[in-house]
């Protein structure tokens, strides 16, 4: 049976050791992390400690690469490109366990256009964590640095792509390997960096400014040819989470092409974790491209450019009253306000800050005067625990299962410098309310009470049930296909176990992502997809 939380203070002074030793081993491991690394303080190194380039300004340190990989002649004469491509990229943000992670697979064809800054990318992708048959999709992207599409098949229009997209088209066009010695000669800011070891060899680093990012280039002492690409950066995937994101792209594989020596495959670590591997298989230079694929509603272009980032605001439009004092507002992200006796809860805190204190000013205004008891993080995937940030900021303590506890923490440890949030601006330790084995919160009516999910792919989920109101909150498990059938049903399946095994007597269920619907129905939903999957 789940332990009773009488009083969140009490709960609190437990595991005030607990946090105080995370913190400690996680600032260690943090030290140990960057132990090898020399810390930047802008000012330029003495040209004689650069292995390879000594006694040079960084400019001639530069060109000589430019001339290891074929002479700026050959670089610059690169108009256009034609890539065949084939990689991986490990889905960190949500998968079921952490690492290792699962596996995400594509296979692109790639027109890029050098001359006129576009490109056309036309992926095939295998996603695994979909239901058999719907594992693989197709999509193309058009797009600039500043305005892109994906193309609508059929009579289907074109989408604004993501600002995501936007910063990977600029990569892609000025810091790849046959443009990024080019970009760094042509920055005004050029100027070493301190020298460092890569994969045991000694490497002179370069490093220049390019639209406000600090890129380092790591240039082999013995051969000159760049072996690796180090930033610091805020990005707008699902990085966005972890703030200041150290970059390292290595360069490897390399091939004699046209007479220049180029990189056929391209790893990317990010926070020393690596996430995406890129292997090119087929290299065609300045061959004409064809206009037709590159066309694209410049009108729906336009829009991607000023879509929201991650940084999103909360919105109330969509409230829907569960039970008096249980307000759902439905969204991208769903969030829930319980009113108890002595105070409110706030299940879920997902997709950045600013989105939190949207959510905690909401709780404000529905209930005015009434304290915050806790935050309610029920999972461990990035866009839903963003936010805790924010809830630690305000110094509000937050349940979350033990298991998800190291990586919280890395969470509240990250620094946001780039662009500094509320807790980078004031910061203050956390506090951690520990779900491991159930727990029992608040009296009277709207009671609850947090059930660990317990499953293969739900271990690092908790359930939030309402006894009094055979209602279930069922964390990130409940997401519907188009056809409305399940998607995922193991997820489900894994939630009827756990409700079966404790007992439970539920009439609505609603999750993260869907909005509260019939437990029957759900049920039913679940053993029809276990048919399917039989037949």
């Amino acid at each position: 049976m789940p332990h009773r939380l009488s009083a969140l203070g009490a709960a609190l002074s437990r595991t005030a050791v607990r946090v105080a030793i995370s913190l400690a081993f996680t600032m260690i491991a943090c030290s140990m992390t960057h132990a090898n690394e020399v810390p930047r303080d802008g000012s330029p190194t003495g040209d004689a400690l650069q292995p390879g380039c000594e006694r040079v300004e960084a400019r001639t340190c530069v060109e000589q690469a430019i001339q290891a990989m074929g002479g700026r002649q050959a670089l610059a004469g690169i108009r256009t490109a034609r890539y065949q491509t084939t990689g991986h990229t490990a889905v960190t943000e949500q998968s079921y366990r952490q690492q290792p992670f699962v596996t995400a697979y594509q296979h692109d064809q790639l027109a890029i256009d050098f001359a006129n800054g576009r490109l056309v990318d036309v992926d095939h992708g295998t996603w695994p964590e979909s239901d058999p048959k719907q594992f693989e999709s197709d999509q193309t992207l058009v797009a600039t640095p500043t305005a892109g599409v994906y193309r609508g098949s059929g009579s289907e229009g074109d989408t604004p792509c993501s600002l995501a997209d936007l910063d990977q088209v600029g990569d892609t066009l000025a810091l790849g390997p046959e443009r990024l010695l080019l970009t760094a000669a042509a920055a005004s800011e050029l100027r070493y960096a301190p020298p460092r070891w890569l994969r045991a060899t000694r490497h002179a680093v370069v490093e220049f400014n390019w639209h406000g990012i600090y890129v380092d280039v790591l240039l082999n002492a013995a051969n000159h040819l760049p072996d690796a690409m180090e930033s610091t950066r805020t990005f707008q995937d699902f990085w966005f989470a972890w703030g200041d994101v150290r970059q390292r792209i290595y360069f490897d594989n390399w091939h004699l092409v046209d007479g220049m020596v180029l990189p056929s495959n391209r790893v990317e670590a990010r926070n020393d974790i690596v996430w995406k591997s890129t292997q090119t298989t087929d290299i065609v230079f300045n061959a004409p491209l064809d206009e037709k694929p590159f066309a694209m509603d410049d009108t729906v272009a336009e829009k991607s450019a000023h879509l929201l980032n991650w940084n999103r605001i909360f919105s109330d439009k969509a409230r829907v009253v569960l039970a008096p004092g249980i307000l759902l507002y439905k969204g991208s992200w769903n969030a829930t306000l319980i009113r108890q006796d002595d105070g409110v809860l706030v299940v879920e805190a997902p997709i950045s800050s600013s989105y939190m204190q949207g959510i905690l000013a909401k709780a404000a205004g529905e209930f005015p005067g009434v304290p915050i008891k806790a935050v309610l993080s029920t999972s461990d995937s990035w866009p839903h625990i963003a936010g805790v940030r924010e809830a630690v900021a305000q110094n509000l303590p937050v349940v979350a299962l033990d298991l998800n506890l190291p990586e919280l923490d890395r969470l509240v440890a990250a620094q946001h410098r780039l662009q500094p949030d509320s807790l980078q601006k004031a910061p203050r330790p956390p506090h951690w309310i520990v779900a491991a084995n159930g727990l029992e919160i608040g009296h009277g009516d709207n009671r609850v009470v947090l059930y660990p999910l317990h499953g293969a792919s739900t271990e690092r989920q908790y359930m939030v049930y309402f006894p009094q109101h055979r209602l279930l909150y069922a964390s990130d498990t409940l997401a519907l296909n188009d056809d409305q059938s399940l998607y995922d049903p193991q997820l489900m399946h894994e939630v009827v176990q756990a409700v079966e095994r404790n007992e439970l007597q539920v009439d609505t269920v609603y999750a993260m992502h869907e909005a509260p619907m019939a437990w029957k129905d759900v049920v039913e939903k679940v053993r029809a997809a276990s048919r399917v999957l039989s037949q």
